[in-house]
């Protein structure tokens, strides 16, 4: 080496390139899906939504938040839907006001859609609907609606035409979000809602083909899976797990059984990728789902204040990836810094998280006036 030559840091993996599928994401961070309740009462994406997005357009990939398929299977209040005109034509401007990028250039993130079907995780007073679950199990918890915290409904166990209606209704939820501009879409089958909700023994006491062992347990999940894959193709899907965790009173029975089966039968149908909850949280777990999925691998990491004070997460995140992610996915330093990519690359100061906006309520507004480092925010 020679007194002129400069010896550079070395990159972080993080914003290293990485394909998904057919797209070419220009660095590894994925924004996780994150509940806002900002879409009204007929569920349809607003200005709000499309600037708030926007925003956070250097993510190598956005995963937007959790969608309705159908009216009977919103969760919440103000949650947006991909099931009627409006609700299409609202997500085509946020997707639009993506790919323009947050200067209005171009450039922005790809974009999958999460579609996110409540199951016995509604309540009439929000949707209009009895919820439908596997089986007549009430969530053991009180729900947000219109009118403030109420208890959870008794949910009506679905038929096998209520089975059938329900695959139909994410596929159209699929093919809505294409139209919508999206490049693909997210099945939701973690935290307790309609497909974890058919995994799990604790909620489902069914003794029909989707009930009862292992191997029909995991049958719904596994034909949302397909039938949207049959309805815009395998590389725009991706499907999202939480493996032994609680949320929305979830109780699986069998998590080192169920795991196992549901990643052989997915892996066969070769979707876009696999998405963990709280990987770095039960590690020999996450390495235990690596090694036996092919395909690539999002891992989620909620952080805790101490890991997101110390660095934003950069550290969790490049240990996830050298534990065989392919990708990171983080949520409370996107809603906290709309230029999160920019900050971590830079290692600039970030924005606190700030816990009075990180509750999924009415009206949740969140962090619309932290200021960005380069680019304004509303």
């Amino acid at each position: 080496m020679t007194n002129t030559q400069q010896v550079l840091p070395a990159v972080s993996r993080l914003f290293a390139p990485a394909t998904l599928g057919g797209l070419e994401l220009p660095n590894r961070l994925v924004m996780a899906p994150l509940t806002r309740n900002r879409a009204g009462a007929d569920g349809v994406p607003g200005q709000l939504m499309a600037v708030h997005y926007a925003q956070r357009a250097s993510a190598g990939l956005i995963i937007a938040e959790g969608t309705a398929p159908s009216a009977v299977g919103q969760a919440y209040p103000n949650i947006p839907g991909i099931h009627t005109a409006d609700q299409i034509a609202g997500w085509r401007r946020v997707t639009d006001a993506v790919r323009a990028g947050a200067d209005g250039r171009g450039g922005g993130a790809a974009m999958f859609l999460q579609l996110e079907h409540g199951g016995r995780v509604g309540h009439p007073d929000t949707s209009g609907h009895v919820p439908l679950a596997p089986s007549a199990v009430r969530l053991p918890e009180q729900l947000h609606t219109p009118g403030g915290l109420r208890d959870a409904a008794a949910p009506r166990a679905m038929t096998a035409e209520d089975i059938r209606s329900t695959l139909a209704d994410f596929r159209a939820a699929a093919r809505n979000a294409v139209e919508a501009g999206f490049a693909g879409v997210e099945v939701h089958a973690a935290n307790g809602f309609l497909p974890h909700q058919f995994l799990a023994k604790g909620t489902n006491l069914r003794t029909d083909e989707w009930g009862g062992p292992v191997e029909n347990r995991i049958r719904f999940a596994v034909e949302v899976v397909r039938a949207v894959a049959g309805a815009i193709g395998r590389e725009r899907v991706g499907i999202r797990i939480s493996p032994g965790v609680g949320v929305n009173g979830i109780e699986e029975g069998d998590t080192g059984e169920i795991y196992p089966a549901l990643l052989a039968a997915l892996a066969e149908m070769d979707p876009a990728y696999l998405h963990i909850l709280y990987a770095d949280r039960e590690r020999a777990r996450f390495q235990e789902h690596r090694k036996a999925w092919p395909g690539t691998l999002i891992a989620n990491q909620m952080l805790t204040r101490e890991q997101f004070a110390a660095d934003g997460g950069k550290g969790v995140a490049e240990r996830l990836l050298a534990e065989g992610a392919d990708l990171v996915s983080l949520g409370r330093g996107f809603l906290a810094n709309p230029d999160f990519v920019e900050r971590l690359r830079a290692d600039a100061p970030l924005n606190e998280i700030r816990p009075e906006f990180l509750m999924h309520v009415q009206g949740a507004e969140g962090y619309n006036d932290y200021p960005a480092l380069a680019t304004a925010s509303i």
